[in-house]
């Protein structure tokens, strides 16, 4: 072993300027910092800035969904106006529920009711799985109990997956397992270089009460220091829980040691973890019972109001009945698991089979260990504020990786170090332009795709797949443009655009849906107007990057012009001499 390790470190001396091994401790650790940090810098930016756009993800869905604001406004003011504690009519709402799943869907295993808000108002809406295993749903009239058409109410809905593209991009890069295999390497790349970070810079804490601007490769370093101590513990956290949550999919080994690898392995390793599965058909017919008094019982032994009622095995009698609550009141923002109570009843007996509380898991220890990790990565508790506080904190983790891969270019410029032979300048090229793209470039992606909500038609047939066409066309010309162009040039006219793509969103919401930004403000359509007034914050932000782009510019151009007039004048003088 030993000798394996000195082979290998021998290695990495012999590559150029790397300083792997040649330094000590202190100097390998900065080496596995740079370029751990360097290689995922930019995949790290995209996951840092979409999942702080994820943690207003009903947000941005409501503003890209202008056609349900009345009467998302209207059912705001009508479950305002209810009295606290779960409507009287929620024995009617459930007959209903259950009326029409009997009449449609009498052969599917599941049915789920969802029968009102937690104040017992808003609507009514059913579930189960289709001859396919697809999740499918009806809305019903809250008045008739009869099956509602698609899109009542709201006009010509448009199409689109609004803020839940952000969510699939953070955690799976749209790519499914492949994409969260990439995550999940990219996050202990992270945890990686935050360690070799904190280890590399001796006076890291000391260093984040001091900014020396307009220094070059040093303001870099600083703002680079700032936004990483600032945010340390957060970093470390969402980077450790976005690894946890999905422990089970990249470290398998432990539950196929126990368990076993096939089918039904996984099934009872689920089943263990949380509530049992559906039971065995008897074969024996039970028509369904009333479900009111499950429904009044359930929310009495879990002390919260009835969200959904579920039968597994509708018709038999080994059906069970799940009464699940809502987690919508205030004590929920105090509780770090974010599941709700759940109360589990035998339809044959009325037997309680299961009571689960609020906060509380099914599967023991660890099932509750790996709800706490789901609701600390993902916001699941604290209201608005802890929201504000993620967002913030994600802000600054993207921007510890955007100054962390410029750092490493401004560094270069003032002094090659060769890395990678006669293909160095090639590589700080690519570098650049990754840069580039990766920080301008995904912003107008971003901003693309609320334009692309705006622009494209409504009744266009797979309308999200084009809204997702446009954010990924956009950063893929963005890629190209940053390696046609000069880098200084690139990174002007994107941020340039992406000012002017910002700046005009509130413009272009006016124009193509009649609301402006003041309406949304007078009326109290705070998600509405918070998306547009964070697109003109950012506008602005990329306006002044784009003008001090253009100062550096027209100075290096200036300094360039007097050092080519010195040497003029100073050739002129030796063929004088």
């Amino acid at each position: 072993m030993a000798g394996a390790f000195e082979m290998a470190k021998a290695q990495i001396s012999k590559v150029p300027g790397s300083g792997a091994a040649t330094g000590g401790f202190r100097q390998a650790q900065a080496w596995l910092h740079t370029w751990c940090g360097l290689w995922f810098s930019w995949l790290l930016f995209a996951v840092f800035l979409t999942g702080s756009l994820a943690v207003f993800q009903e947000a941005i869905t409501h503003w890209m969904t202008p056609e349900h604001h009345a009467q998302e406004a209207a059912e705001a003011a009508a479950r305002a106006a209810a009295p606290a504690g779960q409507g009287a009519d929620l024995g009617q709402r459930l007959a209903w529920g259950a009326a029409y799943m009997q009449k449609h869907h009498q052969g599917a295993q599941m049915w789920e009711i969802w029968p009102s808000d937690d104040k017992g108002g808003g609507d009514l809406h059913v579930y189960w799985f289709d001859a396919n295993r697809q999740y499918a749903d009806a809305e019903l009239d809250t008045v008739t109990g009869e099956e509602m058409a698609a899109g009542h109410g709201h006009g010509a809905a448009r199409a689109t997956m609004g803020g839940n593209h952000f969510v699939d991009f953070h955690y799976e890069l749209h790519a499914g397992q492949v994409g969260l295999w990439v995550i999940g390497i990219a996050a202990m790349a992270m945890l990686v270089a935050l360690v070799s970070g904190v280890i590399t810079h001796k006076r890291i804490f000391k260093d984040f009460f001091t900014f020396r601007a307009r220094k070059g490769q040093r303001s870099w370093l600083d703002a680079h220091n700032a936004v990483a101590v600032l945010t340390l513990p957060f970093q470390f956290m969402i980077a450790y829980t976005g690894i946890a949550i999905s422990s089970l999919s990249f470290m398998p080994v432990g539950v196929w040691t126990v368990y076993g690898t096939d089918q039904a392995a996984r099934t009872a390793f689920i089943a263990d973890m949380n509530e049992a599965g559906p039971p065995a058909l008897s074969g024996k017919p039970l028509a369904v019972p009333d479900l009111e008094p499950f429904a009044r019982r359930g929310q009495e032994l879990m002390g919260q109001a009835v969200r959904a009622v579920v039968i597994n095995h509708p018709g038999d009698a080994s059906a069970r009945i799940g009464v699940y609550g809502w987690n919508s009141d205030d004590r929920a923002h105090q509780r770090l698991s974010p599941n709700s109570g759940m109360a589990m009843f035998s339809a044959a007996t009325g037997e309680v089979l299961q009571v689960r509380l609020p906060g509380g898991a099914d599967g023991g220890t660890p099932s509750l260990a790996q709800a706490v990790m789901g609701g600390l990565h993902m916001v699941k508790f604290g209201g608005l504020a802890m929201k504000w506080l993620y967002f913030l904190c994600g802000l600054a983790g993207a921007a510890m990786m955007a100054t962390g891969a410029i750092l490493f270019m401004v560094k270069r410029r003032s002094r090659h170090q060769g890395e990678f032979g006669s293909a160095t300048a090639r590589v700080y090229r690519l570098v650049e332009g990754l840069n580039v793209a990766a920080i301008a470039g995904l912003g107008l992606g971003c901003i693309g795709y609320l334009w692309a909500n705006r622009l494209v038609p409504v009744g266009l047939a797979h309308r999200g797949g084009w809204e997702l066409g446009v954010f990924f066309g956009l950063w893929a010309l963005a890629l190209v443009h940053a390696l046609v162009c000069a880098p200084a040039t690139a990174w002007r006219q994107q941020m340039g655009l992406l000012a002017l793509m910002c700046l005009l969103l509130p413009l272009l919401n006016w124009i193509t849906v009649g609301e402006p930004l003041s309406a949304h403000m007078l009326e109290g359509d705070w998600e509405s107007a918070g998306v547009e007034l964070f697109s003109l914050a950012t506008g602005l932000a990329a306006a002044w990057a784009w003008r001090w782009l253009g100062r550096r510019g027209e100075g290096a151009t200036a300094k360039a012009k007097a050092s080519s007039a010195q040497a003029a004048v100073a050739g002129q003088s030796e063929a004088q001499a």
